[in-house]
């Protein structure tokens, strides 16, 4: 029995290995984008993976002007929001987001998929979002993956 371990591991923040991840957004779908960049943000794509714990890795997504929406959702997909005085609900489309702050759209689909806690808006500062191909990220070496590749 000493040469089997039947402990169950959880993770923490010293046992934790955070890597670099960079993600090319270019013609990818909305949703199906932000999905696997939530599953890396979470740390679901590891072994070692524990529920309470910030134990994913850091996103770059470059190119998050690229994404595309399927259907006529650029257009008739509404993001609302309210200022806090009468008559002040305001409407935006992913269109207006785009031409505005093209990463506004990439961050708000990834952010509803985390956890509504204290945990999720910690993991949501591992993410970095870029319109163009360029980040500044170059010195933390990271390791550029597909979507399709993620389990």
């Amino acid at each position: 029995m000493d040469s089997l371990s039947y402990k169950t591991i959880s993770a923490n923040a010293a046992t934790i290995d955070k890597q670099w991840v960079v993600i090319d957004a270019t013609d990818e779908v909305l949703g199906r984008l932000a999905s696997q960049v939530a599953k890396i943000l979470r740390g679901k794509n590891k072994p070692s993976y524990t529920p309470h714990v910030d134990c994913g890795d850091y996103v770059i997504v470059i190119n998050a002007d690229k994404v595309k929406l399927t259907g006529k959702k650029m257009t008739d997909k509404v993001y609302t929001r309210y200022t806090g005085f009468p008559g002040g609900q305001r409407f935006a489309t992913p269109a207006d987001f785009l031409a505005k702050k093209p990463t506004f759209v990439v961050e708000k689909a990834v952010r509803g998929m985390l956890p509504k806690t204290r945990l999720g808006d910690a993991i949501i500062k591992n993410l970095k979002v870029y319109a163009g191909a360029e980040h500044p990220h170059a010195a933390q070496n990271p390791k550029a993956i597909k979507l399709n590749e993620i389990k």
